[in-house]
């Protein structure tokens, strides 16, 4: 296959190369969440390949161009099989490509991507893309021993050695304006017109710009009679309690707008469960901080890119409906490429930052933050009162002790006691430290299920916050009172929260959702007992629920109980969940171990204070 493609890319007068590259092993590293770990190379002691990956890069000089920029188009395919939706895939990109080699208006060079994805669409993207930015110089010239090329040696039988140097020079166009990545799906007999899914997320709750969905969206709309869909929660478009919020929405807006015509906020029910459902994958997506598809290689280089998966709803042996869909499937992806190829500067005009509620419908980030920022707001307050209440409460408790004494050491040793509370956020922190790098020794351990890696790290979690109590001393041992404890708490989130939303805003957000309301209703349970009863109760179910949510694998077990049932969960997932994000060098594992788990302990910490002295008792002292 890759031979033949090399072949006909030649016969059109494009430029050809092949790029060889290897199969990246997913292991943990601390490192990789802050350096570009270099690919681990699957080689034999001998020095020869035991398998590897080759692209196939065809690239037009723009005959009105000077060379300095190129649209990329990517086609995804696996060489080692023939699927016939993976051949319509190559067909489409071939006939694009022949297209546009004799088009005389390409003002931007036109680079197709033929990727292997034996090992992954993103890994044969990634690995081209990393060499053409971050070209390779070798000491030694290439050894073209077909002995060395394993299961592809056939490849180069039948070529000389000027053709295959040729061949495998690496070739490079000029700096990528934008990127589209197409292929053919499964066939959806149910839908009544060929469909386009659209995919955006890249790594870390990154986003193409908002212009190129929309060129995308109104060309294959309004142009080519596609149906566009984006990825969507299928599980909450049958959820009936989403349905009856949307009948009490609907029913709210058709009165409002009987008492002012311009207020359009009746919203169909239909059209609420679709964009409710469509906007919390959305921010799932961007959340987890893993890319749906090879176009988030792109993005590592800040290059806007998206992914297109067509559907068809024909059979694939039907001829006619075949050449059809190749027609339309070929004029959506030319007239993309007019449209970025009549740009004189990248995209920057429209937004970066949003979520996707439908294929032409946004929230933008200067409406979601506002929300965000109506969270945190409070916070410094917060930890500023409880501060300077526990100081009110320790002079107080001084006075009742010690009437006799005047207070100038009394008082220079109660302004200090934040230092007691800042020692508790300190060890909590290196703990976390610590069982964040926990994975990359546990990993090691052959043979074991992830049920049985789950168990050994929560074990010796356990085990390493014993010994740093024992070094440090304990938050209750060191007399740390529990408003100032609260406040430090307070005070981590802040920092963490605003950290974090610089990284990865959705992260940011859907953190704030469970960890500030945790925070802010923890009270020791003690101190409660001086509440009345009713209050006593809703404050008492509201922090034993809100720890339970707050902890990470509860509340990723309680997903995927609400979403697949109850007998699909198991311990083991947690850490299947983590070693994903680590993978993907996703920072919303970061922001799980440094920021949310120890904020999560910390209110434990809170809850489960001693009080010795109840606050009602302390007054009349």
């Amino acid at each position: 296959m890759p031979k033949f493609i090399s072949q006909e890319i030649k016969n059109l007068g494009a430029e050809v190369h092949y790029h060889e590259f290897l199969p990246d092993r997913k292991c943990f590293h601390p490192l990789k969440f802050f350096t570009s770990m270099t690919n681990n190379m699957a080689v034999k002691p001998n020095g020869t390949y035991t398998n590897f990956g080759i692209n196939i890069a065809g690239i037009i000089r723009a005959p009105r161009g000077d060379g300095k920029e190129a649209i990329v188009l990517v086609t995804p395919y696996n060489s080692q099989g023939d699927q016939s939706n993976e051949l319509l895939s190559l067909a489409l990109g071939f006939s694009v490509f022949s297209l546009l080699s004799r088009a005389t208006w390409l003002a931007k060079d036109i680079v197709w991507l033929s990727a292997d994805s034996q090992f992954g669409e993103y890994a044969a993207v990634s690995a081209w893309l990393n060499q053409y930015h971050n070209p390779m110089f070798l000491s030694d010239p290439v050894i073209l021993d077909t002995k060395m090329y394993g299961t592809n040696r056939n490849l180069y039988e039948h070529d000389d050695t000027t053709e295959k140097a040729e061949l495998m020079t690496f070739k490079r166009a000029g700096t990528m304006a934008a990127a589209l990545i197409f292929k053919v799906g499964e066939t959806r007999k149910y839908n009544d017109r060929d469909s386009v899914t659209m995919y955006a997320e890249a790594s870390n709750g990154q986003m193409p710009n908002l212009d190129l969905l929309n060129v995308v969206h109104y060309l294959a709309v309004h142009r080519q009679g596609f149906h566009v869909n984006i990825e969507t929660f299928s599980s909450l478009l049958s959820s009936s309690w989403l349905k009856v919020i949307a009948e009490v929405f609907q029913n709210v807006g058709s009165v409002l707008r009987k008492i002012n015509p311009d207020w359009k906020l009746d919203v169909n029910v239909p059209d609420y469960v679709e964009g409710t459902a469509n906007l919390a994958n959305s921010m799932y997506n961007q959340a987890l901080g893993v890319p749906t598809g090879s176009h988030g290689a792109f993005r590592d280089y800040q290059v806007d890119a998206v992914s297109l998966e067509f559907a068809p709803a024909f059979n694939l042996k039907n001829e006619n409906a075949k050449f059809s869909f190749l027609l339309r499937g070929g004029r959506l992806t030319e007239g993309v490429v007019r449209s970025v190829n009549n740009l004189l500067e990248k995209f920057h005009q429209s937004f970066f930052l949003y979520f996707l509620t439908a294929p032409s419908k946004f929230i933008s980030v200067g409406v979601y933050m506002i929300p965000f920022a109506l969270f945190l707001a409070p916070l410094p307050i917060v930890a500023a009162a409880l501060a300077g209440d526990s100081k009110t409460k320790g002079k107080l408790v001084d006075e009742c002790k010690t009437k006799d004494i005047v207070g100038d050491l009394e008082i220079g040793g109660e302004s200090w006691k934040w230092l007691k509370s800042a020692r508790v956020l300190l060890v909590i922190q290196i703990w976390a430290a610590l069982v964040s790098l926990l994975p990359y020794y546990i990993s090691q351990i052959p043979g074991a299920m992830p049920t049985q890696y789950a168990v050994i790290w929560a074990v010796l979690s356990i085990v390493i916050l014993i010994i740093l109590y024992g070094m440090f001393g304990s938050p209750y041992h060191a007399g740390v009172e529990w408003r100032l404890l609260k406040a430090t708490m307070i005070t981590s989130i802040t920092i963490g929260m605003g950290l974090m939303s610089i990284i990865n805003f959705a992260t940011a957000q859907l953190g704030a959702l469970i960890l500030i309301p945790m925070c802010l209703f923890s009270r020791p349970l003690k101190a409660q007992l001086e509440m009345n009863f009713l209050p006593r109760i809703i404050l008492f179910i509201s922090n034993i629920l809100l720890t339970v949510l707050g902890f990470p694998p509860a509340a990723l077990l309680v997903m995927k109980c609400l979403s697949k049932g109850l007998w699909t969960v198991d311990i083991g997932d947690f850490w299947l969940w983590m070693e994903f994000l680590w993978e993907w060098s996703s920072a919303t594992y970061l922001y799980v171990f440094l920021v949310h788990l120890p904020c999560w302990l910390l209110c434990i910490h809170v809850l489960l204070h001693p009080c010795l002295q109840p606050e009602s008792k302390m007054k009349q002292e």
